[in-house]
């Protein structure tokens, strides 16, 4: 088992020390989701939420949430971050009153740490900014899971989740 990093030898926390690290390029894929009633779900899809165009909200607060992860999670280094990625999916069955928005995303850098962090604020914030532009519509939105699909790079190598 891996030992915490996080932490230094008064069991108080830390940012963790990266500069012996090399330079390499990173990739992380995280994913999440939030289910919405019918209602909700006709009025993205038709374009008539009265705040506007929910997923082209979502994709820039998810952006900008990713640049801005080292502000709001405390150990996490700030990285100059190559491209960001955000993708939205309708998963529907309308038989079981099931509506459900699939959020990917993508942040990749090249440097002496990963963007796992970056990648998970990214969905998490989408699904976050989809819940306060409809919530005028049905509070009882779920959000999640919200996980790491994958990433590549680093000392560590890559990972890929197999329990989707």
């Amino acid at each position: 088992m891996t030992e915490l990093t996080h932490f230094n030898e008064q069991g108080r926390a830390k940012m963790v020390d990266v500069s012996g690290k090399s330079e390499t390029f990173r990739t992380a894929i995280a994913k999440s989701s939030i289910r919405v009633n019918e209602q909700i779900h006709s009025q993205i899809s038709e374009g008539t939420t009265k705040k506007g165009d929910v997923f082209a909200v979502a994709q820039v607060a998810a952006v900008m949430a990713a640049k801005q992860t080292s502000t709001i999670i405390p150990m996490c280094h700030p990285l100059p971050l190559t491209g960001i990625n955000v993708h939205f999916e309708w998963l529907i069955a309308p038989e079981d009153d099931h509506f459900e928005i699939a959020i990917t995303t993508e942040v990749k850098t090249k440097g002496l740490t990963g963007v796992e962090m970056e990648a998970l604020t990214a969905a998490s914030v989408a699904a976050l900014t989809v819940y306060d532009m409809c919530k005028a519509a049905g509070k009882d939105m779920v959000i999640g899971p919200t996980y790491l699909q994958s990433k590549t790079g680093g000392k560590n190598g890559d990972y890929e989740r197999t329990d989707n």
